[in-house]
């Protein structure tokens, strides 16, 4: 019996019965290749491809990213960022930075003044016209003062003069004997009565009007002061800040610094000079108005006063029509607002 020649296991090609070549074998090896490989070393999957076995051709071995079993491309390309979004809370964070750094300089300012060592920007004729404003404001508080105390004691007298003339006409009716006495005294304190009420009007009228005079308009006045002096020390902090960067060394660390306090320096020097023209302003109008207003409180005040005195009741209540004051009825409520519709 023959021996049988030993045979190649790679010249053996199987064929169907279409005469078509299978290639499970080939499937089967390439799989036996890949369960071969040690699993730990982070390789690349590994897939073999057969191009046929004409000596002529050989093996393709594709490499890939291995990814749970899947091969995965990488596309290479320029790297888009989006936009930055604006977090409310840096934001918050940049303007608490922004207001200390103000208020660091500003505190250093003042100090700096107070000790004599900083030198402050001042106009004169302004600081002037600031001075008797605040002096003006204090003497018409004081006056205020003094007129609500008359009003208050003026109030009680009247008061008291009408319980007076209703206890006079009461004894006048109940004592024969003196009825003419008591009538006679009745009419007289209901007559002063009458005119300590004239009076009492006018002198709350003034009293309203000085009152609206200090506390609204030479008060808001006094809040732009307010603002002129802060625009004022923030000027002067960062001019200070300049004229310290012009006296040091310019390089290239230090320019930056320079253009940028400059900046600052110009846009609170702009400011600092639209609220001095704008105090500037204010003082002159107030000014005015306050003549207007004294020159016609004043006048009424005084003839109020004499007419009172000298009992001229027909001159006082000329002078509160002068004067377009009208006077609240006693014992007469003011009208409700279902009334007023």
């Amino acid at each position: 019996m023959a021996q049988e020649s030993p045979r190649n296991s790679a010249a053996e090609i199987p064929v169907t019965s279409n005469g078509e070549v299978d290639d499970t074998h080939e499937h089967g090896f390439n799989r036996d290749l890949k369960r071969s490989l040690p699993s730990g070393l982070g390789l690349s999957e590994t897939q073999i491809t057969s191009h046929g076995f004409d000596g002529t051709k050989e093996g393709v071995i594709e490499a890939g990213a291995y990814q749970g079993g899947q091969k995965t491309q990488t596309k290479s390309g320029p790297v888009i960022l989006a936009d930055e979004i604006k977090n409310p809370a840096m934001e918050k964070l940049e303007l608490v930075r922004k207001w200390s750094l103000n208020t660091y300089k500003c505190t250093r300012q003042i100090i700096s003044e107070k000790l004599g060592r900083g030198s402050r920007t001042v106009d004169l004729e302004l600081e002037a016209q600031i001075d008797i404003l605040r002096d003006n404001k204090k003497k018409y508080e004081n006056i205020l003062r003094l007129a609500q105390t008359l009003s208050t004691q003026l109030f009680q007298m009247v008061h008291t003069q009408r319980q007076l003339g209703d206890a006079f006409a009461d004894l006048s009716l109940k004592s024969l004997e003196l009825h003419e006495e008591f009538g006679y005294n009745a009419d007289t304190q209901k007559l002063l009565a009458k005119n300590g009420e004239t009076l009492l009007g006018a002198i709350n009228f003034f009293i309203a009007s000085v009152n609206t005079l200090v506390n609204k308009t030479i008060e808001d006045t006094l809040m732009t002061v307010k603002q002129y002096e802060t625009a004022r020390i923030e000027y002067d902090a960062y001019r200070t800040d300049l004229e310290e960067l012009n006296l040091g060394p310019r390089d290239a660390n230090t320019l930056p610094k320079i253009e940028q306090s400059q900046h600052l320096f110009q846009a609170h020097k702009e400011k600092y000079d639209k609220m001095r023209n704008d105090v500037s302003i204010k003082l002159k109008f107030l000014e005015e108005n306050k003549v207007k207003v004294l020159h016609n409180q004043l006048v009424l005040f005084h003839n109020a006063i004499a007419a009172y005195f000298a009992g001229n009741q027909k001159q006082l209540e000329q002078t509160l029509k002068q004067f377009h004051i009208k006077l609240k009825t006693p014992g007469v409520d003011a009208p409700s607002w279902l009334e007023e519709q």
